[in-house]
C-alpha cells in the first residue's frame, strides 16, 4: 500500500500536491484554485500550548467583565458579552441571540478546550484520545468563530455612542481584542500541522 504522508489535497478543489518545507512568511497556493495549501507556523507544541492557556484566561476576561460603560446625567451602566446575548433574547430576534451567542462565547472557548486537549497530549509526543474527532471538531468550528466581527461591532457602538454619551472602554473590550488576534493565530488558521506533528 503506498503512503500519502508527503501529500496534500486542497480543500477546496480535491487538487493533489506534495508538501514542501517552508521557510517563514511563506505559503504554498493550489494552481487550480488559488486557495491555500499550507503556511508556515513557526510556533512549538509548547508555545502554542502557553498562548492557548492564555487565550483562554483573556476569554473568561472578556465574558466577565464589561466590554463598556457608559454613563448620562450621573446614571451608569455597563454591558458584558453575556449581557448583550441576554438583551437580543428579550425580543423577536431570539434566533440572532442564538448565534451571537454561539459565534462569539460558545464557539472560541470550544476551540481553547480542544485545543488545550490536543496540545496537553502532543507536549508528551502522544495522540491524544478521541484526537481525529477534536481535529474535526476544531475545522467545523473555525468559521463559527466570529470574535473580531463582534470586536468590531463592539467599536463601531463604542465611537457612535461617545457623540451621544460618556462612553468607557472596559476590561472586556481590550481582552476581547487581544483574544481575537490570538484565535486567528491560533485556531483560526491552519491547524492541520498537528496531524504530521503527531
Amino acid at each position: 500500500m503506498a503512503t500519502t504522508d508527503p501529500l496534500i489535497i486542497c480543500e477546496h478543489c480535491d487538487c493533489v500536491y506534495e508538501k514542501v518545507t517552508l521557510a517563514k512568511h511563506q505559503k504554498t497556493l493550489c494552481m487550480r484554485c488559488g486557495g491555500v495549501l499550507q503556511r508556515y507556523n513557526g510556533l512549538s507544541v509548547e508555545q502554542r500550548l502557553a498562548l492557548t492557556f492564555t487565550a483562554a484566561v483573556l476569554w473568561i476576561f472578556a465574558n466577565f467583565y464589561p466590554v463598556m460603560s457608559i454613563s448620562l446625567k450621573g446614571l451608569k451602566n455597563s454591558a458584558t458579552l453575556w449581557d448583550s446575548v441576554l438583551a437580543l433574547s428579550h425580543g423577536p430576534i431570539t434566533f440572532i441571540a442564538m448565534v451571537a451567542a454561539i459565534s462569539i462565547i460558545i464557539a472560541p472557548i470550544f476551540q481553547l478546550v480542544l485545543l488545550i486537549w490536543v496540545l496537553s497530549f502532543a507536549l508528551v509526543q502522544r495522540r491524544s484520545p478521541a484526537f481525529r474527532f477534536c481535529m474535526r471538531w476544531l475545522e467545523i468550528l473555525r468559521p463559527w468563530s466570529m470574535l473580531e466581527v463582534c470586536l468590531l461591532g463592539a467599536m463601531v457602538a463604542v465611537f457612535k455612542l461617545a457623540g451621544l454619551l460618556d462612553v468607557l472602554p472596559g476590561i472586556g473590550l481590550f481582552a476581547l481584542a487581544v483574544l481575537s488576534l490570538m484565535m486567528i493565530r491560533l485556531a483560526g488558521r491552519d491547524i492541520r500541522d498537528l496531524w504530521d506533528i503527531l
